[in-house]
């Protein structure tokens, strides 16, 4: 299955409980399915993008589509999606709070580095 460009695209891991719990909640927020969500273990898929596998390993990138085309990692892709989301817009003002930010990133650093224990029994597909 090809990638689609026009929409923007959720990079994940899909070995991951945590993050799958993540998808599938960020799945029922986007009933009009507005992102799309490709693991990265969909090797082909992903090659698209060019982002290298670490990178792809230590966090989800948000891909947006042309003519923007940026790249958000980690924490900083958190406001992107809320902005996309249906009714979760005014979410996303929480992260011009002077220092929101950068409190984001230490817990995203955190749950990452932790995701594998934090969620058991989750069963991959």
């Amino acid at each position: 299955m090809p990638v689609d460009r026009t929409r923007p695209t959720l990079v994940y891991d899909g070995d991951c409980g945590f993050c799958r719990r993540s998808v599938d909640l960020l799945r029922r927020w986007d009933r009009e399915q507005r992102i799309a969500l490709i693991p990265f273990q969909d090797e082909a898929r992903v090659a698209a993008f060019g982002i290298p596998l670490p990178a792809l390993a230590a966090a989800m990138h948000l891909v947006l589509p042309p003519p923007d085309g940026r790249v958000l990692a980690g924490a900083d892709a958190v406001p992107e999606l809320l902005r996309l989301l249906p009714g979760k817009r005014w979410l996303a003002w929480g992260f011009r709070v002077p220092g929101v930010r950068a409190m984001a990133r230490r817990l995203y650093a955190w749950i990452a580095r932790r995701r594998r224990c934090l969620v058991r029994g989750y069963r991959v597909d």
